[in-house]
């Protein structure tokens, strides 16, 4: 049987998003649920991958070092929990910086089909934002919403979008198994 794969956005979909950046270990909480979403995720034979936008890097908010610090609490919090996140892909650049890495461009979503030699046409990915979902569409992944984050946000502004939209990443994942 071949691996199984959902893609998730960070902040405002695993942990409570800030408009002044997650920029310490510290400031990194999750949203109640969302470790034992993972888990729950990890059970049922998916696999986990992180994909998103660290801009706050770029602008000199924090480094990678401290990035990689609040990784590790990620890491270890969802371990806590019973779960396993397999990868963690993230583009450091600046909106200005005209990468093909950042979302919702669709290079890193591209660079994990490479690297895991796989068909992103059966990966759900979730994100709390326009953003998160076009990458996702970009690169052929089935985008869905949540409305924790900027998700209640991206909904108002976008009532146009046609992919499933939940509450929380519990939710979500609670669909991606009830359709396997």
């Amino acid at each position: 049987m071949t691996d199984r794969y959902v893609i998730l956005d960070r902040d405002g979909t695993i942990n409570v998003d800030s408009d002044a950046f997650i920029k310490s270990p510290e400031e990194w909480l999750p949203i109640p649920g969302s470790l034992e979403a993972i888990a729950f995720l990890n059970r049922h034979g998916f696999k986990v991958v992180v994909i998103s936008n660290q801009s706050g890097v770029a602008r000199g908010l924090f480094d990678l070092t401290t990035l990689e610090a609040i990784h590790a609490k990620m890491l270890q919090m969802v371990s806590t929990a019973g779960g396993n996140i397999e990868a963690i892909y993230f583009c450091p650049h600046g909106p200005n910086d005209h990468c093909d890495c950042r979302k919702p461009k669709p290079g890193l979503f591209e660079a994990f089909a490479r690297d895991k030699r796989i068909d992103l046409k059966d990966v759900y990915a979730i994100g709390d934002s326009l953003r998160d979902a076009r990458a996702a569409e970009t690169a052929g992944a089935r985008p869905l919403l949540v409305k924790t984050g900027k998700g209640e946000k991206t909904l108002l502004k976008h009532p146009e979008l046609n992919f499933p939209v939940f509450d929380n990443l519990y939710d979500a994942a609670n669909f991606i198994v009830s359709q396997s």
